[in-house]
């Protein structure tokens, strides 16, 4: 593992996406146990895509037009579910520290948004092999221990942007209209994630 990967990933993380926006949703409108919760979701969420990489199903997908456009859609379909969900509420969200099935829920949500998200399988397809020497006598493990460490840094930095967002919890309540503006705003960011997913063609 070298410092050129640990920075790679560490950018790579930090550009806000689906489940940046997801976990400082969590964390502005239910809390901090609720934010790493939701970080914790977002997480498990990439192991499927990683896991293809490593098992070499993700040449599969990359080869499979109808695969590749099933879970585009799925993908689609649900951040609009997550964009119609937060616009309808009007500014009425649940805003208690969610209990063990809610819990569930964030982990589930979070998980979805990731695992139906076809990009994620070709970026690591892509990404992985870059750091890994082709005279490495065992490059799967070493390919292992990138994805074991993307996925530390992928929990540790959603979480930072989750405590942050639930740092402002108490202003943002404050202000039932202030709620109302940022939960639209959300909801028009999983809309545009969903848009830019289905401009998305397979490369």
């Amino acid at each position: 593992m070298t410092v050129a990967f640990l920075l790679a990933a560490l950018v790579v993380v930090l550009i806000p996406g689906t489940g940046v926006i997801y976990t400082l949703s969590q964390g502005v409108f239910r809390g901090r146990r609720a934010a790493l919760i939701a970080a914790v979701g977002c997480t498990l969420g990439i192991v499927p895509h990683l896991l293809a990489t490593l098992m070499g199903l993700a040449v599969v997908m990359h080869a499979s037009a109808l695969l590749f456009q099933t879970m585009k859609w799925l993908g689609i379909a649900y951040l609009l579910y997550m964009a119609w969900g937060l616009w309808r509420a009007g500014g009425q969200i649940a805003m208690t520290q969610p209990k063990s099935h809610s819990a569930r829920r964030i982990i589930v949500d979070g998980v979805l948004l990731n695992l139906l998200n076809p990009k994620l399988t070709i970026f690591f397809l892509a990404f992985l092999p870059q750091f890994t020497p082709a005279s490495h006598p065992h490059p799967l493990w070493h390919m292992t221990g990138l994805a074991l460490t993307f996925m530390a840094l992928t929990w540790a930095v959603f979480s930072v942007y989750g405590l942050l967002a639930a740092s402002l919890r108490a202003r943002v309540l404050s202000s039932p209209r202030l709620v109302r503006r940022i939960q639209r705003s959300f909801a028009l960011a999983f809309a545009g994630f969903g848009l830019k997913l289905a401009l998305t063609e397979q490369r």
